[in-house]
């Protein structure tokens, strides 16, 4: 009897790592594109939590009703075009409740902001689709300034 030593058997598996990476790399790498895009959306959404933060703060130290909603959405539309990020669309609503408290009590003013950001902006150039994002801050209005 001789032994065979070296002998590969019938049907070897030449080959086999070549399919089984075709097979895992359109997966991983929608994995990572996923990834990608969900970071970029949290860059986003920090962008517009940055923008109400802003807007609220514009809107407290204003004058006046009127010139706090102005300021508001100024300061919001300023801050999101520094970040580079595009809403398709941009509303800004402002709480100027707290212009009516009398002086010597404390009063906040509040900004929500909600933008329709499409994905081609985010994400990936011609990706269809968009997500809109909302972001509320709320700033205190000086207690002894004369507020109309």
């Amino acid at each position: 009897m001789t032994a065979r030593r070296n002998q590969q058997p019938l049907g070897g598996d030449g080959g086999s790592a070549a399919i089984e990476a075709a097979i895992l790399a359109p997966a991983l790498l929608m994995l990572v594109g996923l990834a990608i895009a969900g970071g970029r959306i949290q860059v986003a959404g920090g962008a517009i939590e940055g923008a109400a933060h802003d807007a609220a703060r514009a809107a407290s130290i204003a004058r006046t009703e009127g010139q706090a909603r102005a300021d508001a959405y100024s300061a919001a539309s300023a801050t999101l075009d520094q970040q580079g990020l595009h809403c398709s669309q941009l509303t800004v609503v402002v709480d100027t409740s707290g212009f009516a408290v009398p002086v010597g009590q404390p009063a906040t003013v509040a900004a929500s902001i909600t933008c329709v950001v499409v994905f081609s902006d985010i994400v990936v150039d011609g990706l269809p689709g968009s997500k809109t994002i909302n972001a509320t801050f709320v700033s205190t209005l000086d207690t002894f300034r004369t507020r109309t």
